[in-house]
């Protein structure tokens, strides 16, 4: 349950004030706002002491309505995780769907929420949950996310999304235990599809244009 909230996890927090550049969550929020359907391949990064390297999750994050996330694993493993009506749906081929209630859950019912807001451009939805710390330029831009609620902060210490202009790039995850995991996003998961230089990935994921 703890890499689903946090890999579901792309939410917002309070403003901070604009820096000299202009850079602010509302700035920010503009850039991310777009509507239903959208998608985007995902490429997530779980490292843990007992692996060699960080075990590489890839797949497709769909929202084919305001009120539905769909995220879709295809490698290493096939697997369909549905975010809708109140409901959690997780199948995985040959096996019988585990569907819950959402409101089971609040933490991750909060993070359904939180992503709504995001895409909506909602900024006050977003204060409701999270405090949050917006740095760099327009070209390479973080927003540093803090949970309010105990029950998530109990899962998750601190979120921060990195991203270039208008596209999301990358979310890392501090769970409250454990190590810290990256999720490259858009055309960052497609240019680490081949990419095995952790440095390199560090790069992509924190919007290095420059590489």
């Amino acid at each position: 349950m703890r890499h689903l909230l946090t890999c579901l996890l792309a939410s917002l927090l309070i403003s901070s004030p604009a820096s000299a550049s202009g850079i602010d969550a509302a700035w920010i929020l503009r850039q991310l706002a777009q509507p239903a359907p959208s998608q985007t391949p995902f490429l997530e990064l779980r490292g843990s002491a007992l692996l060699k390297e960080p075990l590489r999750v890839e797949g497709q994050y769909r929202r084919p309505d305001t009120g539905t996330l769909v995220r879709e694993v295809r490698t290493p493993y096939a697997e369909t995780t549905t975010i809708a009506d109140g409901q959690v749906s997780i199948a995985r081929a040959g096996k019988a769907p585990r569907v819950f209630a959402l409101q089971r859950v609040p933490e991750l019912a909060d993070l359904q929420a939180s992503f709504g807001a995001m895409l909506a451009g909602d900024l006050a939805a977003l204060q409701q949950s999270y405090r949050l710390q917006a740095s760099g330029t327009a070209q390479r831009w973080q927003l540093q996310l803090t949970p309010r609620a105990e029950a998530l902060a109990r899962r998750v210490r601190a979120v921060t999304l990195h991203g270039s202009d208008g596209e999301l790039r990358c979310i890392e995850t501090q769970p409250a235990k454990g190590d810290l995991q990256r999720t490259l996003l858009g055309g960052a998961a497609i240019a680490a599809a081949s990419q095995r230089d952790a440095t390199a990935l560090t790069g992509l994921c924190h919007a290095d244009v420059s590489r």
